[in-house]
């Protein structure tokens, strides 16, 4: 399994970025995919999640400005982040865990921002000035 990422950069308080994550390596009909970030001296944390049915779940932190979709024709993940804020700088890894069974979203169940990834990309670095 390959995760790529790609699109992060340094942007101001309130710009936006799009992060996209290709993927290769793997044939997967359950699956859930996230997006997850680590600043510097914190632990990582789940952004959002997407799962092989088109639910997704989102951090609080994120809601209503990060946008997590996917386009399965070209095994690729995207964020769309708005309106960031300097706390959002962090590095941002893309990840994907097979699902044995049907996905169940949410807390839980198998795919939701706080589960354990089995296959990791290098991560793209987000840096939000003030």
């Amino acid at each position: 399994v390959q995760l790529v990422e790609s699109g992060g950069g340094s942007v101001q308080a309130g710009g936006s970025l799009r992060l996209s994550c290709v993927g290769s390596g793997y044939t997967y009909s359950s699956y859930c995919m996230g997006w997850l970030r680590q600043a510097p001296g914190k632990e990582r944390e789940g952004v959002a999640t997407i799962d092989s049915d088109g639910s997704t779940s989102y951090a609080d932190a994120v809601k209503g400005r990060f946008t997590i979709t996917k386009a399965n024709a070209k095994n690729t993940l995207l964020l769309q982040m708005n309106s960031l804020k300097p706390e959002d700088t962090a590095m941002y890894y893309c990840a994907i865990q097979p699902l044995g069974v049907a996905p169940i979203h949410g807390p839980g169940g198998n795919c939701y921002t706080g589960v354990d990834f089995d296959d990791w990309g290098q991560g793209t670095q987000v840096t939000v000035s003030s």
